[in-house]
């Protein structure tokens, strides 16, 4: 947990630098670009990167690695086509034209981040969790290194973009320590083993893939809906909202939500389901969310003021008005991956689609009516918390399910 939380301490800190060397444009254009890496990098290794964590034997795993490796170049390339082909109309349709010139850095970030995504989970595999937190220090103290560098010589959005693809780079290095210390002479990566492997656990990109992506552009879709019917340096302003409020999901759910994964797992293998320890998680979670987000929902207007300045105070009112969704949505991301230990992923696409087509009825609805985006954002809390809340009722109950051949 240490490791993680300075992790996500050097990237918070730097913030407090970069609204003064970036504007309000910059932090939305930059939001821009992680959410079309986001969107894009879901589907940078078809998925198979979770099951990583599954065999049995280290050779299967190492064999998933390269799959996931494979896959990622090959889409990456797919990018890189269609980014040279279509960048114009890519822009056009993301209603700002200032994005055209860095869309070549899409290609290179989907293959770094599907690349990282695949050795995390085979560090998770082999419990290298120090190793994690050591990827994720080096992953954030580059980033923000060269961010505030870049600023400093006012390089503008690019200087932003290029410490966040650099970043991925020290830590996949980082990450890779691990296969190589585990290629002993009897493991063999091979095309055989590989096609073997992606036709068993075909689940994942038939299933998890479109449950992933669909949950991507969910998380991602609000702000290209905002930049489309607002304006960029809005966006700008609830990007650091959510570059603030999300920093206990990164910091305190992805470190449980990883040891879960692993634990739940294995005691799946054992005994066929995982009630106990998702009642055990999910004790501590509601301790931790009470406790992290009402300080926030109290503290956030001045807080914002005072740190970052008066040009960003209302992010601070928007960080107030999301706390009570950051808090469910904190207890339920973490444990979600429950579906995936019981191999119950078609429930995980219903639940995204939900989510996808409730973000996009409200956004068309409050337009139609010309909300102010702070009055769309309250009805957007309200609606999502129920939505959280009946999704981690449907984990629960999944993890009472017993299966036999287990």
């Amino acid at each position: 947990m240490t490791g993680t939380t300075i992790a996500q301490a050097i990237p918070l800190a730097s913030t407090f630098i970069l609204t003064r060397l970036y504007s309000p444009e910059d932090f939305g254009l930059f939001a821009l670009f992680l959410s079309i890496t986001a969107v894009t990098g879901a589907i940078a290794n078809g998925q198979y990167e979770q099951a990583v964590v599954l065999p049995k034997k280290d050779e299967d795993a190492l064999n998933i690695v390269g799959l996931s490796f494979f896959i990622s170049i090959v889409i990456s390339l797919l990018f890189l086509g269609l980014v040279f082909f279509f960048k114009n109309e890519f822009a056009n349709f993301l209603g700002n034209n200032n994005i055209a010139n860095w869309l070549y850095w899409i290609p290179l970030s989907v293959f770094l981040v599907g690349t990282y995504n695949s050795l995390n989970f085979f560090n998770i595999r082999r419990k290298e969790f120090k190793r994690v937190s050591t990827s994720l220090i080096s992953k954030s103290s580059s980033s923000s290194l060269i961010q505030i560098i870049l600023g400093y010589l006012s390089f503008g959005t690019i200087g932003l973009i290029l410490g966040q693809v650099s970043s991925f780079l020290f830590g996949n290095t980082v990450l890779y320590k691990t296969v190589k210390e585990s290629k002993h002479g009897s493991f063999e990566i091979s095309f055989h083993k590989m096609k073997e492997l992606a036709i068993k656990y075909k689940k994942f990109p038939i299933f998890s893939l479109p449950s992933i992506f669909v949950n991507s552009v969910n998380l991602n879709i609000i702000t290209f809906l905002i930049a489309s019917i607002f304006s960029t340096s809005l966006l700008g302003l609830y990007s650091l909202t959510q570059r603030v409020i999300g920093i206990p999901s990164r910091v305190i759910g992805n470190s449980m939500g990883q040891v879960y994964f692993q634990r739940a797992s294995e005691i799946y293998k054992e005994k066929g389901n995982t009630i106990e320890i998702f009642n055990k998680t999910l004790k501590k979670l509601i301790l931790f969310s009470c406790m992290i987000f009402s300080l926030i929902y109290l503290s956030s207007e001045w807080v914002f003021k005072v740190v970052f300045g008066k040009e960003w105070a209302i992010a601070g009112e928007y960080a107030k008005t999301l706390a009570p969704l950051a808090a469910v949505r904190f207890i339920s991301s973490t444990l979600s991956s429950t579906i995936v230990i019981h191999e119950k992923q078609q429930y995980g696409l219903i639940m995204n689609l939900i989510l996808l087509f409730s973000t996009l009825l409200l956004f068309f609805i409050g337009d139609l009516l010309k909300l102010e985006f702070k009055e769309l954002l309250q009805i957007y809390v309200i609606v999502f918390i129920f939505e959280y809340l009946l999704f981690l009722y449907m984990y629960s109950s999944i993890s009472r399910s017993y299966e036999e051949s287990h």
